[in-house]
């Protein structure tokens, strides 16, 4: 499926992968086809029952696509989006906000096209930095902020190890929606890396104060980081 979208995908984003002379830019963004493979890509019976283990069955919404591709070329050109930050959920006025509820997002995913190894620009990631960004969003309330605004979160999330999305054409990464993540550059592989990044649809919203406690893992590490307040 990784290989049918990504040849696909070559046929409408004006470069050769025989050619390397059409590798031009360092970075092509490009939508997801409405085609077979990019639907079936997203929803494999696999993923579907990791998305149950870890949002909660009947919790989240099954997508048609696989989002945005950011496909990155070979280049030590610096591409200009390679600051650590989580992803932004839902708009107000044209601008991607996030709250504390993760209004739009239940889970942050990556989706690997292409092999990826240390050396194609793979996405760096501050492990366990999920944990940090909730006391940072608990003080907006259900309006949330701007998600360059955790950056009070990035000083305490500096400490953390950092780990790189390597892996084969065909992996996932499914991710707390929190995750202090960033691109790394320059990419100094062989081939274009083709990787999209989308938000796994939620049915609501992350609940902090249920009942029943039957909180989901993605809502319990959620409200972990509640109990833990590096912020004066």
């Amino acid at each position: 499926m990784a290989d049918d979208c990504v040849r696909l995908l070559w046929e409408k984003i004006g470069c050769r992968a025989d050619l390397r002379s059409t590798w031009t830019r360092s970075v092509i963004r490009h939508p997801s086809l409405d085609a077979a493979p990019f639907t079936e890509a997203v929803n494999t019976p696999r993923l579907h029952g990791s998305f149950n283990q870890l949002v909660g069955q009947g919790r989240w919404r099954a997508r048609r696509e696989p989002g945005l591709f950011v496909i990155r070329f070979p280049s030590a050109e610096d591409p200009g989006d390679a600051g650590w930050h989580i992803d932004g959920s839902f708009d107000v006025g044209g601008q991607w906000w996030v709250n504390l509820r993760s209004r739009g997002r239940a889970l942050l995913m990556l989706f690997l096209f292409t092999d990826v190894g240390p050396d194609d620009a793979p996405t760096r990631i501050y492990i366990g930095s999920h944990i940090d960004v909730p006391p940072v969003l608990e003080p907006f309330g259900e309006a949330g902020t701007h998600f360059e605004n955790i950056e009070a979160a990035l000083p305490h999330v500096q400490k953390r190890r950092i780990a790189v999305a390597t892996g084969k054409a065909g992996d996932v990464y499914l991710c707390h929606p929190f995750l202090v993540h960033a691109a790394s550059w320059p990419h100094r592989g062989l081939n274009p890396r083709f990787i999209s990044q989308p938000e796994l649809p939620p049915v609501g919203r992350f609940c902090l104060a249920r009942a029943d406690e039957n909180y989901s893992p993605v809502e319990s590490a959620t409200r972990f980081g509640l109990t833990i307040r590096y912020w004066g």
